[in-house]
């Protein structure tokens, strides 16, 4: 699985952004798609996440109400519509594919080692 994210920018608080993650090759074995963030000097941490076939999402307490994870199963896609940023939010975020057994764990959907596959990163800047 190849996974392409876009969509990063410099933005002032309270704007907002959409990031995309195009995947290509073996998509159909796509369990869970994931976004996770680093900021400098930070580890990489959990965003959002949705279930690839059913669409059940979950997100991190720092962005529950103002991002929105979604997928085209047609265009095999997963997007971060993020709503009300914040200077906090300024990060590299990477896009992330499961292509292992998931067996519904929460565990599974934010770690970031349960993750197979990663994206390049795409910036984005939130300046005050």
């Amino acid at each position: 699985v190849q996974l392409q994210a876009s969509g990063g920018g410099l933005v002032q608080t309270g704007d907002s952004l959409r990031l995309s993650c195009a995947a290509s090759g073996r998509t159909s074995s796509m369990s869970v798609m994931g976004w996770f963030r680093q900021a400098p000097g930070k580890e990489r941490e959990f965003v959002a996440a949705v279930t690839w076939s059913g669409g059940v999402t979950s997100y991190a307490d720092s962005v529950k109400g103002r991002f929105t994870i979604s997928r085209d199963k047609v265009k095999n896609t997963v997007y971060l519509q993020m709503d009300s940023l914040k200077p906090e939010d300024t990060a590299v975020y990477y896009c992330a594919a499961r292509t292992r057994y998931y067996s519904g764990n929460y565990y599974e959907r934010v770690t970031p080692s349960e993750y197979d596959y990663w994206g390049q990163g795409t910036m984005v800047t939130v300046s005050s």
